[in-house]
């Protein structure tokens, strides 16, 4: 009896999964090929690129193609990215117009339905670690300007690395009812009654950046939870910060100045200086974006719905220990106490951040308001610990994952978290360990 409710189960599963991929093919092979609504007028590159490629190369900018298609030192474009994620790692493709290993086969038809529907020249799903939930929302002249851009370069043969993903996640046919959950196949359409920065803006963090890809939290699923946009996640040991307007967990109190040299520059005075992730985003796009660009994600993200973080994820401007503190030495209480952590921290990070966090070479060296130094998890103090930080005009953090034990990096972190953001020490070196691997 067991054996056939079981034989039973697998055959409604699977007549399930066949409706499913059915439904969803016969929407998908019509993207791309369906009547194209007008471009809406907030998409699309400056006005003053005219030329396709020229289009095109800021487009594939703005979309930071790169950080996810060009591996560290490698050629540009060629994939080979790991995104690590609970279920298994899957690596990222060669995008150059190669015939064999990139994408040199592909018809526009074809471009434009891998971005917006997912689904490859061969008809296969692509996994979302391929943001085409956000790109998606694309016009389809942006979409066919970056495939201009990319047919422009020249052709790497580069073939893919297998993904190594566990059982069923390698089953690529189940992408079909996640798509049926989850894809809204729907181009950005301007908000009628906001501002024209407002609508560009939008467009710019919600289709081309794709900014809830990182900064929005995932379901079990690991689809994003809409209702959380833009309130912060962890993705590959990395955290991305809430950057909704809350003015206590997110950016809300924040300048519009230091919002936009955030983004463009990848430092804000008294805010910290963008590393893992988001420096990469903002060394290989959002530096490249017109300041009037940049104006225009401010004028989104100072309206994007408050969200609220975990409590004692606040940043705590006036942290004690460090007010007490001299450029030169702590405070004379904390001096006696002393510490491993402070001992660590006086031999190789004193020189550069001052005890008083204010930075020696520069504000990018600045430890005061740093979210990172106030967040009690710890993820991107560890991690820059472990791997350092290649910051903005040149400003470098070397690594120390090998010179130091779990243990050392644990009390490391722990002083800073205390030292300048008042923050509880509760870093240890189990933890530390887990994340050296993310």
């Amino acid at each position: 009896m067991k054996l056939v409710r079981a034989i039973l189960a697998l055959v409604a599963i699977v007549i399930v999964g066949f409706v499913a991929f059915a439904i969803y093919a016969w929407l998908t092979v019509r993207d791309g090929k369906e009547t194209q609504a007008p471009q809406p007028a907030a998409a699309g590159a400056p006005a003053s690129l005219t030329d396709p490629v020229a289009r095109g190369e800021y487009l594939t900018r703005a979309a930071d193609c790169a950080a996810c298609h060009t591996v560290p030192g490698g050629k540009p474009f060629t994939g080979g990215v790991a995104f690590k994620m609970p279920f298994g790692t899957i690596y990222s493709t060669n995008i150059t117009p190669d015939q064999d290993t990139g994408i040199g086969g592909y018809s526009d038809e074809a471009f434009v339905r891998a971005l917006h529907a997912g689904v490859r020249k061969d008809g296969q799903p692509l996994y979302p670690a391929f943001p085409y939930t956000s790109y998606t929302a694309l016009s389809r002249d942006d979409v066919l300007a970056i495939k201009a851009y990319l047919f422009s370069l020249p052709p790497v043969n580069a073939p893919a690395r297998p993904n190594e993903l566990s059982f069923p996640y390698n089953q690529r046919w189940a992408l079909a009812m996640w798509n049926a959950l989850f894809l809204r196949k729907e181009r950005f359409q301007p908000v009628e009654g906001k501002p024209e920065a407002w609508n560009r803006g939008a467009y710019l963090a919600t289709a081309l950046g794709h900014c809830g890809e990182c900064h929005t939290p995932r379901n079990a699923l690991f689809a994003m939870k809409s209702g959380q946009a833009l309130s912060g996640e962890v993705l590959q040991g990395w955290r991305a910060y809430n950057i909704t307007s809350d003015k206590t967990y997110g950016i809300g109190s924040w300048t519009d100045q230091q919002i936009a040299d955030y983004l463009s520059k990848g430092h804000a005075t008294g805010r910290g200086t963008a590393s893992g992730p988001m420096g990469e985003a903002v060394e290989h796009s959002l530096r490249y974006l017109t300041p009037e660009d940049i104006g225009a994600l401010v004028a989104y993200l100072r309206e994007v719905k408050p969200q609220q973080g975990p409590s004692g994820s606040e940043v705590n401007e006036r942290p004690p220990l460090a007010l007490a503190s001299t450029a030169m030495a702590p405070g004379a209480a904390e001096l006696a106490q002393g510490g491993l952590g402070q001992h660590l921290f006086q031999g190789a990070c004193a020189a550069c951040h001052l005890w008083n966090g204010q930075g020696r070479q520069g504000e990018e060296a600045a430890l005061l308001g740093a979210r990172s130094a106030n967040d009690p998890e710890a993820h991107n103090l560890t991690q820059v610990i472990l791997q350092g930080a290649q910051g903005p005009h040149g400003a470098f953090m070397p690594s120390f994952g090998r010179a130091y034990t779990d243990a050392e990096v644990a009390a490391l972190g722990n002083f800073v978290l205390t030292h300048f953001g008042g923050k509880p020490a509760a870093l240890t070196a189990d933890e530390v360990a887990k994340r050296r691997s993310p």
